[in-house]
């Protein structure tokens, strides 16, 4: 553990709600006296969100849940104190009971499907929970590694082609499902491609970096990808819907992937894989980790492993990691290092499948004895196995093709009916999914104990929608959208839209562009359709690369800034990553400028 990890100080999460319920109970007395104005309820918003940066970032951490949710008592209350007085004094004139008044709010805002989608984004929030599960079934199946290796084959173990087509992929992928999921899948297989053709550490990490730009950026060409999107589609529909992100954030999208494509050449021209020399497991990759969740309920590279088992590896421990990183397989490196054979079979037991341990270990020790004859031996050994894994592996990636059918026919009533909730799309994606894996019951926990990890993530997100909502009832988006057609009359469309796209740049660059998406696109509502487009536009080619642009900027930025940390160099630091993106991002940057202005052009033109 690095020693900035050790200087982390974590507060109380049950302390923090408890003094946020104090704070809570004394703004309801003082507001029985005085409603509060709505700019205390702006201002409560606005360093909640400043909060989530900065307890992220510092020593002092809080959980980002009990931050939101905390907070969200607090706006809460602020809240009733100005809206309770009005409702009161219209049910006077009325000559109704608060108490009914109240009632039938609750009824129509809390007890609805449709009030709850108002208030927080039930829709979307159920969506994105199908959708992440819906993700974490299919990634058992290994479809992603299986294509990788069969265009790795095809390429002739060449990089760069192997790289464009698995981004391409990947980026298209996430257009539909979600850009967290699919960053996980996307580092994973770049990061076992990178180390088998030998690339430097320095070059992985710059992968790893720009993985980020295909699962937001390249993603963002439609609404079901990207939680922000949805978000923004619901804010302003039925001003936004699918014919509006193809049109508009296609041609964005495409070039930001192009962009990356030739930052990545850079790095990797003319490195290829050796595939006549490639080990017999890494061959079979995809069967191999198939069998690995199937059989001890966890999926680990080479390096994951000899990292959690650093105790049975003993003082080989860093001599072992060391010949991983240069693409040694795991078996090899632990006949390498001379490891007596019992401790060898205990740790392979583990690693992959009891059954085949020694003769894992014989292959191995043949390899490296040179001893091809009895080698071969082992290998058609290993190769029966692993072809009868094949079999259920190649069920489990059928049924998860199949289960693109009532996913994308749903989402496709959806978008001819909106009454029809989002969020069945991704449900009955998930339960079609999960036939080609019930079977198999520590493959099935993975997925789901994956699934609902990475889904919990997203909770902190409900208490911030509810209180832009509230900020919302308030009047105060009305101010917003005032300002910024003061703003067109006075210096322009193009002008205007292209400051908007920076400013949900910057801001997303520093807290989480879900949050930015909510509370940008409100301000949107006050103008017509084709303003509205091109100003959604700029916002969410914004906030996708702002998110990009340091490691708290998006869900996908934490989770490579965290695998950066955990398995290439403990040591990399957030100025690191925000001086080796910047470039990217402001080419990125550039090609969205031209894009903003030929736009407003357009528009200028039409009108």
């Amino acid at each position: 553990m690095s020693s900035e990890s050790r200087d982390l100080v974590q507060l109380s999460s049950a302390k923090f709600l408890g003094l946020c319920a104090l704070i809570s109970v004394a703004v309801l007395v003082v507001g029985a006296v005085r409603p509060l104005p709505g700019t205390v309820l702006a201002a409560e918003v606005l360093l909640t969100v400043l909060a989530l940066f900065v307890t992220g970032s510092i020593r002092y951490r809080l959980d980002k849940n009990a931050l939101t949710y905390g907070a969200g008592l607090i706006i809460v209350a602020t809240f009733w104190t100005s809206w309770a007085p009005v409702q009161m004094a219209w049910a006077a004139e009325q000559g109704r009971s608060f108490a009914s008044v109240l009632w039938e709010t609750v009824r129509h805002e809390v007890l609805s499907f449709r009030g709850l989608d108002h208030l927080i984004h039930l829709d979307t929030m159920l969506f994105i929970l199908g959708l992440t599960f819906f993700v974490a079934v299919i990634a058992q199946s290994r479809l992603l590694e299986t294509a990788s290796f069969g265009v790795l084959s095809k390429a002739r173990g060449r990089l760069v082609p192997t790289v464009a087509a698995l981004t391409a992929l990947v980026a298209l992928a996430s257009g539909v499902l979600d850009g967290v999921s699919m960053i996980g899948l996307l580092i994973r297989t770049l990061v076992i491609l990178l180390l088998l053709a030998k690339i430097k550490d320095d070059a992985v990490i710059f992968a790893i970096m720009v993985s980020t730009v295909v699962t937001t950026v390249c993603g963002m060409y439609l609404a079901y990808g990207e939680p922000p999107n949805l978000i923004m589609k619901a804010n302003l529909y039925p001003h936004l819907d699918n014919a509006f992100f193809l049109r508009y954030l296609a041609p964005a999208a495409v070039g930001a992937y192009f962009i990356v494509f030739w930052n990545v050449k850079r790095r990797l021209a003319g490195k290829r894989v050796e595939l006549p020399k490639l080990d017999l497991l890494d061959r079979h990759t995809a069967d191999v980790r198939f069998m690995q969740v199937r059989q001890t309920g966890k999926m680990l590279t080479p390096v994951e492993f000899a990292e959690a088992h650093a105790a049975d590896l003993g003082r080989l421990h860093d001599r072992v990691l060391k010949r991983l990183h240069q693409a040694v397989p795991f078996g090899e490196a632990l006949v390498n290092e001379h490891m007596p054979r019992e401790r060898r079979l205990a740790l392979l037991d583990k690693y992959l499948d009891p059954g085949l341990s020694e003769t894992l270990d014989d292959y191995y020790v043949h390899v490296f004895g040179r001893n091809d004859h009895k080698a071969d031996e082992s290998a058609v050994r290993l190769a029966r196995t692993l072809d009868r894994v094949g079999g259920q592996r190649r069920f489990a990636q059928r049924i998860a093709i199949l289960s693109f059918l009532p996913f994308v026919g749903l989402l496709i009533v959806h978008a001819l009916n909106h009454e029809v909730p989002l969020f069945l799309a991704s449900t009955a994606g998930f339960v079609a999914a999960f036939v080609g894996i019930m079977a198999l019951p520590k493959m099935r926990r993975l997925a789901l104990r994956e699934a609902w990890h990475e889904y919990r993530e997203y909770l902190f997100l409900i208490p911030l929608f509810l209180s832009i909502t509230l900020l919302q009832k308030t009047g105060f988006f009305d101010q917003i959208s005032q300002l910024i057609q003061v703003g067109i009359e006075r210096w322009g469309v193009a002008h205007v839209a292209y400051g908007q796209f920076w400013f949900a740049t910057l801001l997303s660059a520093l807290l989480d562009n879900n949050v930015v998406a909510d509370f940008a696109g409100r301000a949107l509502l006050g103008l017509d359709r084709p303003l509205i487009h091109l100003f959604a536009m700029a916002q969410i080619a914004g906030y996708a690369l702002g998110g990009t642009w340091t490691h708290i900027g998006s869900a996908q930025a934490v989770v490579a800034f965290a695998f950066i940390q955990k398995h290439v160099d403990h040591r990399y630091t957030p100025f690191q990553w925000i001086k080796a993106m910047t470039p990217v991002i402001l080419q990125i940057a550039l090609w969205m400028t031209i894009v903003v202005y030929a736009e407003a052009l357009l528009l200028t033109w039409l009108e």
